[in-house]
């Protein structure tokens, strides 16, 4: 397997920002776009247990009928792609069991062989309050985003995460009210335009002695 050096990891992650303007002419090809799906796919989760959904908004209509729930944004319109990140709004014993069966099936196993993960599962669902698992699939489900704009931006793709929106508006175009998930967090996926003055200016960030401490 081909790896990258620290350098041109350095690079791509100088090279990407948060694309304010993207041309609208240019798109993603199928195969990049089938490998940064099975990137969110292959995102990293807590116990493995992926409470999550991810939509890839394609239809144009739905996405003009959600641009103006979005600030009016036009990254929501005008990039390749759009992706929705949505958490699972409860969790419950009959997700342990799928959880666990997924496992048994995957790596062939008996699920009895299981049953000491199986009951750290229901203990750790049973215990949290459910005020709480909204915030913790959240969590979740941006470690995904950064799995994804990460490989985009190894792939030299666009991304920009977008926060600003309303989520309610967004379940209720999407038909996600009483779906089980939520809308967390948006990312339009693309090609930057030429025009996009953001692509130019230097990266703003603190210097690393004052963020990064050793002990």
């Amino acid at each position: 397997m081909k790896t990258q050096t620290s350098q041109e990891i350095l690079e791509q992650m100088r090279w990407r920002y948060a694309t304010k303007q993207f041309d609208p002419g240019r798109h993603i090809s199928d195969s990049d776009w089938h490998a940064l799906e099975e990137t969110l796919r292959l995102s990293p989760s807590s116990y493995g247990f992926q409470p999550w959904k991810f939509v890839v908004v394609e239809n144009k209509e739905l996405r003009t009928k959600l641009r103006p729930f979005a600030w009016n944004q036009p990254q929501i319109t005008d990039a390749s792609h759009l992706v929705v990140f949505c958490a699972k709004s409860s969790l419950s014993l009959s997700d342990v069991d799928r959880w666990i069966g997924r496992n048994a099936e995957v790596r062939n196993v008996d699920p009895a062989m299981l049953a000491g993960f199986h009951k750290m599962l229901v203990g750790f669902v049973e215990s949290m309050p459910s005020e709480n698992v909204r915030h913790w699939t959240s969590r979740q489900a941006y470690i995904a985003l950064g799995m994804f704009m990460s490989a985009a931006a190894s792939m030299g793709i666009d991304t920009c995460p977008i926060e600003g929106f309303d989520p309610k508006k967004f379940d209720q175009v999407l038909g996600f009210e009483d779906s089980g998930y939520a809308s967390v967090v948006v990312v339009a996926a693309g090609y930057r335009a030429e025009t996009d003055k953001q692509a130019t200016l230097p990266k703003v960030r603190y210097e690393s002695h004052e963020v990064i401490h050793r002990m």
